[in-house]
Formats: C-alpha cells, structure tokens, sequence
C-alpha cells in the first residue's frame, strides 16, 4: 500500500480491542515522530510513552472518560516545552556542531539571533511555537502508525493542567499538547469503523496560484 491508500485506511478509532501493540511497532511510531522536521531544529517537545494501565486509568477521568485510552495498548502524550530558554537552546546548537564535525561555537551568529527573537516574545509565544513543532511530530506518527497497520486515535480532549501535574510535566520543563492512543479496532463495536472517510473535495481544499 502507498501512503495514501495508509491514510485511505487509518481513521480516528473510536472503540479500541484491548489487543496489545508489538514493541517495535511503537518504537517505529516514536521514531517518526523524532525524525520529524521542526524550526531551527530545536526539536522542542518530548513524547511519553505510557502503556502502565494503573497509570491509563488514571488519565481517563482527565480525558473525559474517553474509553481509548484504557482500551489503547499505548498512549503518547505530545509535550511541548513551555520556553525556550538559553540552556536548551544552547544545548541543542552544542549537539549539532559536536555531531557534525564542526567547530565549537561556529553556530553562534545564527543561535544569538534566534535567541535576540525569543526575547522578545512572551513564554506563552514560545509554548504556542513549540507546541505548533510538536504537532509536526504528532502527524509524522499518525501516518507511521498506518503504515504499521496500527489503529491511532489523536485525542485533544483532555484537561491539560491536569495531565501535567498526573505525569509531573511541570518539573520537566513541559506542557501536554495532545495524545496519540494507539491499538487495534475493535471492529464489533465501533460505530465509525465502516463508515465512509469524509473530506474537503480537493476542488475546494487546494487553492491555486499560477
């Protein structure tokens, strides 16, 4: 199958088996989501992996209830790093140059204005960037999912604040953007599964200019 007949297949499962998903089929998944492209290549987010159901029966009360995500073998949480701060910026820069072979220091001119931007934007202009680059990451593994034949279901329904302090975010410099449940549908009890993907007609969804 070529990604779109993946996509064609994929939908966003509603009731979720409870059947487990392999190991590597998740770490393929998170790996699509790291190598996703981001600004500057910051990079600025982080993915928990949570498959603990002690811990998904927690969650689902923050989640409205929503069944996926104790019926979901894993979930990932998409968190966003609520400022861009010199440290981790520096970082990043510092890691670059040592794995590229270059010198110390020779990115500089081009860190020192990224960072003269960031300093004139608030904290929540940096989480709201960094959020928008951990959304990158969250599509490249919606679609990594479907090419593993995996059911993902991306949930934006949850009290944020309360996912962060659940999963101690704050500590880690982060702020919970979205979840991705992952599973296999459970096709007898899942009123969307047969029902038809509906989109935007390209007609009206590609706006050309030539």
């Amino acid at each position: 199958m070529n990604l779109h007949e993946q996509l064609n297949w994929r939908y966003a499962t509603k009731k979720m088996n409870g059947q487990a998903v392999s190991q590597d089929k998740v770490d393929y998944i998170v790996e699509a989501a790291r190598l996703a492209p981001t600004s500057s290549g910051l990079q600025p987010f982080r993915v928990l992996e949570i498959s603990n159901p002690e811990l998904k029966a927690k969650i689902q009360p923050i989640a409205y209830g929503q069944t996926q995500i104790v019926d979901a073998s894993h979930i990932l949480v998409f968190a966003a790093f609520d400022e861009y701060t010199k440290e981790r910026v520096d970082s990043v820069f510092a890691q670059q140059e040592n794995e590229r072979g270059l010198p110390a220091g020779s990115s500089d001119d081009y860190k020192n204005g990224l960072m003269q931007s960031f300093a004139a934007q608030t904290k929540d202009d940096h989480f709201n960037h960094a959020a928008r680059q951990a959304y990158i990451g969250f599509g490249m593994a919606i679609a990594a999912a479907a090419e593993q034949k995996v059911d993902a279901t991306p949930m934006e329904g949850f009290v944020n604040a309360q996912l962060d302090e659940l999963l101690d975010l704050p500590s880690k410099g982060l702020k919970s953007v979205t979840i991705l449940a992952l599973g296999y549908r459970d096709e007898a009890n899942d009123w969307l599964v047969n029902m038809k993907k509906v989109r935007t007609n390209l007609s009206d969804f590609l706006i050309q200019y030539k």
